[in-house]
């Protein structure tokens, strides 16, 4: 069960079918898509890669990486893909706990160590595009094919191990619950490839669509309506902010969603407001999913036929959920000890099925901690209603969504107390209409002391990607504690002003 065998089967069904694109050029098309996959195979195996060894991906969107990505699979690898925003020093931490012998760059500010780093922007592929094309390597099910790095409440990056066969039944579970595919279809990646969006090439590899990275690399709002017009039956995965955006340039324009056929959403809720406008101005193009690393993009959706049903009498209370149980999962929302809960009652979500980690790289502790009899423990927390709707309340897990992507308090609050005029430190979310999140932190200062936002951001700057930096900071004389000490963080947000935070 190697993921790279839906190219290999594709090439050699259809090897004229147009496979990957730069912006609206053609680059590759199935069959050389797949000699390039396997060249580069042979020659990472040839320069001494054996199956099971990880390489780093810390790469901007770029044509190459799905190359990379299944070049690694058909040699036996197994990919860590790293957030492109974040600093050298995460990087390098995630690097080093994945003991990757290899990693593939992108031009970055700090640059990163390993056995052999190659800079996509220096070194092209073509000497390790130079072999004999490399034989498919067999792989089990249960063999590592994705090393996703979440951060956890303890501000340390945790490595999600994911499987052949838990990629497998997300990339299935898709033509089921979020959209049937076919080779008409194309995706674009205006999202961080490293995240969903590219997750969400298997499911299209499989059906032998059409792969479009945008020449800016990332997310244009006039760029992505350009290549619908192009290109047509366009697919993207966004976060809810970059929905709002394209929602916000179609109306300036005057446009709606002609060259769209699905935009998939997820990594926060989407405030219903928000997707009721996007409905009215692009019309039933918008699909929701709720997932998580441990469960990549599988855990509920809520389908266009739901979001289209205005005549439904819950309707309104189906716009604020996540939607129903995707195919290979079954639900749950249970106690503390994994208990069902009556329908309507607040507890964690739990998820058990095929999609579901393997585990915790290097880390059996949090692993038993999270995965229990087959369940994952996901740290959220909501309800599910009689017809199987689950709507999230609030996240237990110490965790702020700001455009979506995930920011962990803990490791920002660690960042800023190095500072040596700050004594204590709280960090917490506050709700923005277009982030959906930024981060505010409580600050008080050691005695006679008087730190300045200034000299905290370049502090931020030095150790964190800049989107983890706060965009807000707060300087009080105490943080409000409970008798055990415990920093109320419930009551921070309390003493949120109503102004818009400084940038």
């Amino acid at each position: 069960m190697n993921l790279a065998h839906h190219l290999q089967r594709i090439a050699r069904l259809d090897p004229e079918r147009p496979a990957l694109f730069e912006g609206a050029q053609l680059r590759l098309r199935y069959g050389a898509l797949a000699d390039r996959v396997a060249r580069l195979a042979a020659g990472l195996q040839a320069a001494g890669l054996v199956p099971g060894d990880r390489v780093g991906l810390f790469m901007h969107n770029h044509p190459d990486y799905l190359v990379l990505v299944y070049a690694a699979w058909w040699a036996g690898l197994a990919v860590v893909p790293i957030n492109a925003k974040l600093h050298g020093r995460e990087a390098q931490w995630i690097l080093d706990h994945a003991q990757a012998r290899w990693a593939f760059v992108t031009p970055h500010d700090h640059p990163v160590v390993a056995e052999r780093v190659v800079d996509l922007s220096t070194q092209p592929l073509d000497t390790l595009l130079a072999s004999t094309p490399a034989a498919l390597q067999p792989r089990g099910p249960e063999d590592l094919a994705w090393l996703f790095y979440t951060s956890g409440t303890t501000g340390k990056p945790k490595g999600v191990m994911l499987s052949h066969r838990n990629l497998m039944a997300m990339g299935l579970g898709y033509f089921v619950d979020v959209d049937p595919v076919d080779a008409d279809d194309a995706i674009v990646y205006a999202a961080p490839m490293s995240h969903g969006a590219g997750l969400y090439a298997i499911p299209h590899m499989m059906a032998g669509a059409r792969h479009v990275v945008p020449a800016s690399g990332g997310f244009d709002a006039t760029e992505v309506f350009d290549l619908a017009q192009q290109l047509g039956r366009l697919t993207m995965f966004a976060a809810p902010t970059i929905v709002k955006r394209l929602v916000d340039h179609a109306q300036a324009q005057g446009l709606d969603g002609t060259g769209f056929k699905t935009i998939v959403y997820g990594g926060a809720p989407m405030y219903a407001a928000d997707i009721r406008r996007a409905l009215q101005v692009m019309g039933p193009r918008f699909v929701q999913i709720y997932g998580q690393g441990e469960s990549p993009m599988v855990i509920t959706a809520l389908g266009r036929a739901h979001l289209s049903d205005t005549g439904h009498p819950r309707h309104a209370e189906r716009l604020a959920s996540v939607g129903v149980a995707q195919t290979p999962v079954q639900v749950r929302v249970a106690d503390a000890q994994g208990r069902p809960l009556p329908l309507g009652e607040v507890g964690e979500v739990q998820v058990s099925g095929d999609t579901v980690m393997t585990g915790y790289w290097r880390n059996p502790e949090a692993t038993a901690a999270t995965v229990q009899n087959g369940w994952l423990f996901t740290g959220d927390l909501g309800t599910l209603d009689a017809d199987g709707f689950l709507t999230l309340k609030d996240r237990s897990k110490d965790v702020l969504i700001s455009g979506g992507s995930n920011i962990y308090p803990r490791e920002v609050e660690e960042v800023l107390l190095l500072a040596p005029d700050v004594a204590e430190v709280a960090v917490i979310g506050a709700p923005d209409p277009e982030w959906g999140e930024v981060v505010v932190a409580f600050v008080v200062p050691r005695p006679g002391q008087r730190p300045t936002a200034q000299a905290l951001d370049a502090l931020c700057l030095d150790h964190l990607g800049r989107f983890k930096r706060p965009k807000r900071y707060e300087f009080v004389d105490v943080l409000p504690k409970n008798h055990y000490g415990k920093v109320l963080k419930t009551a921070l947000r309390q003493r949120l002003t109503p102004e818009s935070p400084s940038a």
